[in-house]
């Protein structure tokens, strides 16, 4: 089940480095694209960081609605996450990403872009311009507004992916290779 995640907490859905799925929307039209360069940023507010390719159909669409969504995709996800990572919408004639890579969308609450079904966790983001770094850079830093993740791998503001492998977020090697988060390791404070 899709649970809120406290705003102060939302960091720890991307702590960890995982791929994300960045969908954006503008004037009707939407896009989904895989960025292995993502990251927190900040607590509260909670702040990201992602790259997005001044090439892309994702970057038009950001610039216009000035918003854009995370979705932490899983295991079970590896194949779509390559996918949409290897397809320009630009290349398409409809330019729908979701339909030709088997993508489900579903409505986001705060924001006018639409969320990954199957995904483990979800931010929806306002953009905080930076002129230099998005026309330079190609970094754009976004204000969570609202977060969601998959009760059966978080809660209580942390992961646990112990019985759900297929569940576990992926990280991106090269190649069309992800390595899956592994287990728990403990330390204590002394």
């Amino acid at each position: 089940m899709r649970i809120p995640v406290e705003l102060s907490k939302a960091y720890r859905l991307l702590n960890h480095g995982p791929t994300v799925l960045v969908t954006s929307a503008a004037s009707g039209r939407t896009n989904v694209m895989a960025a292995a360069w993502n990251m927190a940023l900040d607590f509260m507010p909670c702040k990201v960081a992602v790259v997005i390719d001044k090439n892309t159909y994702t970057k038009q669409l950001v610039d216009e609605s000035g918003v854009f969504a995370l979705s932490v995709p899983c295991r079970a996800q590896a194949q779509a996450t390559v996918d949409v990572g290897s397809i320009s919408a630009n290349d398409l004639p409809d330019r729908d990403k979701f339909a030709k890579c088997g993508i489900i969308p579903f409505a986001s609450s705060l924001i006018d872009v639409p969320l990954v079904e199957g995904c483990v966790a979800w931010l929806e983001c306002r953009v905080i311009v930076e002129p230099r770094n998005q026309e330079r850079y190609d970094l754009y830093l976004g204000e969570v507004v609202a977060a969601w993740a998959d009760d059966r791998v978080f809660s209580d503001g942390r992961w646990h992916f112990e019985g759900f492998d297929e569940l576990r977020t992926i990280h991106y090697v090269a190649g069309g290779q992800f390595f899956a988060t592994g287990d728990v390791v403990e330390a204590t404070k002394k």
